[in-house]
């Protein structure tokens, strides 16, 4: 059987939990823009909110604001709707389609071993949601929906990645086709995972009850810079070499912001500061989260003050990606006997 010549594609998304962080922009958004901006795929990025209510059901405003603030903040950071196809996942009801047949396909074993699944459990498992032990299916029927080739995951993702490419395999084996690809994660960059400012070794987390903790992509610049002077550090100066990082979590993390913000690599930044003591980095580095934020943020502003254009953007962006959706579903429905009108 020959081989499919896939399109290369992208897909990946994001939850509209709210509080949209700067771990969600360095390890999400800015490699979608540069996905996009390189021009080898085409690029399909996603509100998930039928995600959002796996752990619990939101307030139907709430979601309605969390997912347009979402999309603003997409927009806000240089994903164009014109270049990229732009969603919110239940405006394109072939995720949830699939996402049953997908259902079918996985086994409850693999779900059952899903870290992510263990933890939002808990101890009080048989309390869970059907849908939170099913994302993974619904995570997997997001992708290969548009039969994406490639989707940008951090690490906290991998193992539903890595789901989603036993479902597709199990898929193409048991109906002896060729039809879904084995999508390959793309896991780079120096603050793939931004950790907690008080914290370095925990994940920057828009649950925690501090907000001293992240940087809100809706902080001002004074905000910005002000939450970059208390973030917690140690008393010994910067090193000369990225290894001398490697007991230093809060040092660490400091380094990796600024050198995914100024788009240089940690070493590049130990070489302009070594040797600089916390208070003197900080500054350089406030001076340069605030060049790159603070017209995020006013942006964002901007745009949530006209949620009929972000529902219109929205909408162009479910129409251009049924344009891909509907054929591969209806070819899935062929494969699996369904019959169609």
């Amino acid at each position: 059987m020959a081989q499919t010549q896939f399109t290369q594609r992208v897909f990946s998304g994001i939850q509209p939990s709210g509080g949209l962080t700067l771990g969600n922009y360095l390890g999400a958004i800015k490699r979608f823009v540069d996905m996009q901006d390189e021009g080898s795929f085409q690029t399909v990025y996603c509100m998930v909110d039928l995600h959002a209510i796996t752990a619990k059901l939101l307030d139907p405003d709430t979601l309605r604001h969390n997912t347009r603030e979402l999309c603003a903040g997409f927009i806000a950071s240089g994903i164009d709707p014109e270049k990229s196809i732009l969603i919110n996942q239940s405006q394109v009801p072939e995720h949830a389609q699939l996402g049953w047949i997908f259902s079918c396909i996985a086994r409850m074993g693999w779900m059952e071993r899903m870290t992510q699944y263990k933890d939002k459990s808990g101890k009080n498992a048989e309390a869970a949601s059907l849908g939170l032990l099913a994302y993974p299916a619904l995570m997997a029927a997001d992708i290969l929906l548009y039969h994406a080739t490639h989707v940008p995951v951090g690490d906290d993702q991998k193992q539903h990645l890595e789901l989603t490419r036993d479902i597709a395999a199990k898929f193409n084996h048991d109906y002896g086709v060729d039809f879904f690809p084995i999508t390959e994660p793309v896991i780079e960059g120096a603050a793939t995972r931004v950790m907690n400012l008080q914290d370095g070794t925990k994940k920057m987390s828009k649950s925690d009850p501090s907000d001293k903790t992240r940087i809100n992509m809706t902080d001002d610049a004074d905000t910005i810079a002000k939450k970059i002077r208390k973030a917690k550090t140690d008393p010994d100066p910067l090193p000369d070499n990225t290894d001398a990082l490697t007991d230093r979590p809060d040092a660490r993390n400091l380094v990796n912001i600024y050198a995914a913000l100024g788009d240089i690599t940690p070493q590049a930044v130990l070489d302009q500061h070594a040797g600089a003591l916390f208070g003197h980095f900080k500054v350089a580095l406030s001076d340069v989260a605030v060049d790159k934020l603070a017209p995020i943020s006013s942006e964002m502003s901007r745009l949530m003050d006209d949620p009929a254009e972000i529902d219109r953007i929205l909408r162009r962006g479910a129409d251009r990606a049924r344009e891909i959706s509907v054929p591969i579903l209806e070819k899935t429905y062929d494969i699996v006997g369904m019959l169609r009108s």
